[in-house]
């Protein structure tokens, strides 16, 4: 399973803490795992960003035949 490209495993359980504390009280656990999974798609993604892996709007829109507004 992948971590978070360069988070500290501390790092990550502190965040995870404070993702769960943000959560309602009547929260499942399908919840908790959205979350997360939100979070770490973010931080990916962020990742691939500061490492110039993204693709830029025009490609995607080219992609899905859509055209510019």
């Amino acid at each position: 399973m992948l971590k978070s490209m360069s988070t500290p495993a501390q790092d990550i359980r502190q965040a995870a803490h404070q993702l769960i504390d943000q959560l309602p009280e009547n929260s499942t656990w399908d919840d908790v795992l959205y979350r997360m999974a939100v979070r770490r798609s973010i931080e990916i993604g962020l990742s691939e960003s500061k490492a110039d892996n993204g693709v830029d709007t025009e490609t995607v829109r080219a992609e899905f035949g859509l055209t510019k507004e």
